[in-house]
C-alpha cells in the first residue's frame, strides 16, 4: 500500500515539473508563430533565417565552440588521467576549483579578464584575434565543470592502472598510452561533456556582450530591442539546438553500452 501511494506521488511531481517546465516552451513556442495576425506561420523564424547577422553569429559561435571543446579535450582528458593514476589525493581540491564557475558570476570572471588581459603587458584586447583567445579562455573556465567531470566519470568507469600498466609494458610511450588506450575508451564521456560545452557556449552572453564579440546571445539580445517575435524563435531554436544535443548524447551513450555488452 505504501509503495503504491509513493509511485502515485511520484508520479504526480513529475507531472508537475513537466507542465512547469514545458507549459512556458509551449507558450513561447504558440507566441513565435504569430508573426502574422491571425494565422499560425513560421514567418518569424524565416525572418531569423534570412538575417545575415543572424548567419554570421551562429557561425561565430560555432566556431568558438568547436575551439573551446578541442582545447578542453586537450586540457582536462591528460589533467584528470594523472590525477586518477599518480595524484588521486588532490583529487578533491581540483574538483573544487572545477566548481568555481558555479560560485564566481561570469560578469566577475568577464571584469577580471578585461582588467588583467586589456592592458599592459598583455593586452589582448586590441584586436579581434587576441580578443577571440580571451574569449575561448572564458569558455573554458564556464564549461570546466561539465568537461571535466564528464570525463572524471569516465575515467571511474575503466581500469586505468590496467590499462596503463599493459600498454606501457607492451612498449607504448605515455602520449601513445593516452592517445591510443584512454581516449577510445572515454570516447563517449568527451562526447557528453563536449554537447554540454557546445550548448553552453552557444548560449553564453555576458562574456561575448563584455568582450563585444559578434556571438548568438548577444545578438539574440540586440533583436530582442526592437522585434517581438524573434526572440520568441530564437528562443525555441536555441531549446532545440540544446535538446539536440542532449539526444546525441543519450544515442551515442546507448550505442557504446550495445557494443560492450556485445563484445562482453
Amino acid at each position: 500500500m505504501n509503495s503504491r501511494r509513493g509511485s502515485w506521488w511520484g508520479l504526480l511531481w513529475a507531472l508537475l515539473g513537466a507542465l512547469y517546465f514545458f507549459v512556458p516552451m509551449y507558450g513561447t513556442l504558440d507566441f513565435s508563430l504569430r508573426m502574422i495576425k491571425g494565422q499560425i506561420t513560421l514567418e518569424a523564424y524565416r525572418v531569423v533565417l534570412a538575417d545575415p547577422a543572424f548567419l554570421q553569429a551562429v557561425v561565430f559561435s560555432v566556431e568558438m565552440a568547436v575551439i573551446t571543446i578541442l582545447v578542453s579535450i586537450l586540457l582536462f582528458v591528460p589533467t584528470a588521467y594523472w590525477i586518477h593514476l599518480r595524484l588521486p589525493r588532490l583529487r578533491p581540491v581540483v574538483e573544487l576549483i572545477t566548481l568555481l564557475p558555479f560560485i564566481v558570476p561570469t560578469i566577475v570572471l568577464v571584469f577580471g579578464l578585461i582588467r588583467t588581459f586589456g592592458r599592459p603587458p598583455f593586452s589582448l584586447t586590441n584586436t579581434g584575434a587576441t580578443t577571440n583567445i580571451l574569449l575561448v579562455a572564458g569558455y573554458i573556465i564556464l564549461s570546466m565543470p561539465y568537461m571535466y567531470r564528464a570525463v572524471d566519470v569516465g575515467l571511474r568507469s575503466i581500469d586505468i592502472h590496467s590499462l596503463t600498466e599493459a600498454s606501457l609494458s607492451l612498449g607504448s610511450s605515455w602520449l601513445d598510452v593516452i592517445a591510443r588506450v584512454i581516449v577510445p575508451n572515454l570516447r563517449v564521456a568527451i562526447l557528453a561533456g563536449s554537447l554540454i560545452t557546445f550548448a553552453t557556449v552557444m548560449g553564453e552572453l555576458v562574456l561575448a556582450d563584455f568582450l563585444v564579440r559578434p556571438a548568438l546571445g548577444p545578438y539574440m539580445v540586440e533583436v530582442g530591442k526592437d522585434t517581438v517575435y524573434q526572440p520568441a524563435a530564437l528562443g525555441i531554436m536555441s531549446f532545440a539546438i540544446t535538446w539536440a544535443a542532449m539526444g546525441l548524447i543519450a544515442i551515442f551513450a546507448r550505442g557504446d553500452t550495445a557494443r560492450r555488452l556485445t563484445v562482453r
